[in-house]
């Protein structure tokens, strides 16, 4: 059973909720979402603190300043973890903290945080499970392009290999991206993520860069480590069913296969097949040729992984939009007389926006469900 304030309570033995031996129940946060102290130590801006800055970007203007002040009461918050009966803490790690700028020196006052937190959750008989990246891309890179600029991957795998070899030793698990597709998506097409960009073209190039940024961390975590961890990824799968009244014959079946093209497969296969999809490929032709990917970029993100992470939110129901045409687009077909023109708009807005969404730029398809970021 996983850890529990007192295993022989009735409240956690109903039928059905048994765990194998070895399960842990754990928590997890994101760095810019707890730390503050985003000024201090010689931490850089991130594109979060640029992007909740922004007039209008966040609800009544609140930013991550101060947050929960982690930074300051991480023993306090481990202390109340230890209490709640925590087996593993999934932290995120601020690239900007440890690395200011993205590149070049590593901070040692960011890195010696993150060491003191890793020390104080072995003491507590926590295990430490570390992100390195949880949406805070120093903005200093976001200036030279952020995620579409194919720089970043190599940035990333630099500053992967500075932190693993500083925590290496203790870190039961390394997980190097969480939800790349918020941050391609979100951030690059739907604009209501930072960085708060609205172009089509740049989330599919943001998304191959994430998925290569992946690939060469993954080698760079297993030499650097000397215990053996468990290396990872985490991807906000999308579960995906034909809403009420669409049967397959009515294009039910055809919409959820695009948003399961770009809501899934397009980290999936390329991280655990080493390709993309044919049919993701056809769809987004409309956008973009995929120019961005490389020869041999396929063969580097396909990289061993111990562990696949998945974070559910819920279930969406999905069809095609009024006026969309029950086919997958290519460019035969493309322009006829069925297809809309093309138009401005994210590939997928997905479950988050409750906006139609668009998984072919003249073959949209509609989601009925919505979740938080």
């Amino acid at each position: 059973m996983g850890r529990v304030s007192d295993p022989g309570d009735d409240r956690y033995h109903r039928p059905g909720t048994e765990f194998p031996d070895g399960f842990l129940f754990g928590t997890a946060t994101a760095s810019y979402q707890i730390e503050g102290a985003v000024r201090e130590d010689g931490r850089t801006p991130s594109i979060w603190d640029t992007f909740s800055h922004a007039p209008g970007r966040i609800e009544d203007g609140r930013t991550g300043d101060v947050a929960d002040d982690h930074y300051h009461r991480w023993e306090a918050d481990l202390d109340l973890m230890a209490e709640l009966g925590a087996g593993a803490y999934r932290f995120s790690i601020a690239w900007p903290r440890v690395q200011p700028g993205g590149s070049g020196r590593v901070n040692e006052a960011g890195l010696s945080f993150y060491s003191r937190l890793v020390d104080g959750l072995l003491a507590r008989g926590i295990q430490p499970w570390a992100t390195l990246y949880h949406w805070d891309l120093p903005q200093e890179l976001e200036d030279l392009g952020g995620w579409t600029n194919r720089d970043t991957a190599a940035r990333f795998a630099e500053y992967s290999a500075r932190t693993v070899e500083a925590l290496g030793d203790r870190v039961a698990g390394w997980i190097t991206l969480n939800e790349p597709w918020c941050s391609a998506f979100l951030g690059y097409a739907a604009g209501i993520h930072a960085p708060g960009r609205t172009d089509p073209a740049a989330s599919l190039a943001a998304a191959h860069h994430l998925n290569l940024a992946h690939g060469l961390a993954v080698p760079e975590i297993r030499r650097a480590a000397t215990n053996d961890p468990t290396v990872a990824v985490t991807l906000n799968l999308h579960v995906v069913r034909a809403a009420d009244g669409e049967p397959g014959g009515q294009g039910g079946d055809e919409a959820v296969r695009r948003v399961d093209a770009v809501g899934n497969r397009i980290f999936l296969d390329p991280m655990l097949h080493g390709r993309y999809p044919e049919d993701l490929l056809a769809d987004q032709r409309a956008v973009s040729d995929f120019g961005f990917v490389r020869p041999g970029d396929l063969e580097l993100i396909h990289q061993p992984i111990d562990l696949l992470g998945i974070n559910y939110y819920s279930t969406s129901r999905v069809r095609l939009a009024d006026g969309a045409p029950a086919h997958r687009c290519s460019p035969r077909r493309r322009g006829s007389s069925g297809c809309r023109r093309p138009v401005r708009s994210p590939p997928w807005g997905g479950t988050s926006t409750r906006r139609a969404s668009r998984s072919c730029w003249c073959a949209r398809t509609r989601s009925s469900a919505s979740r938080s970021p």
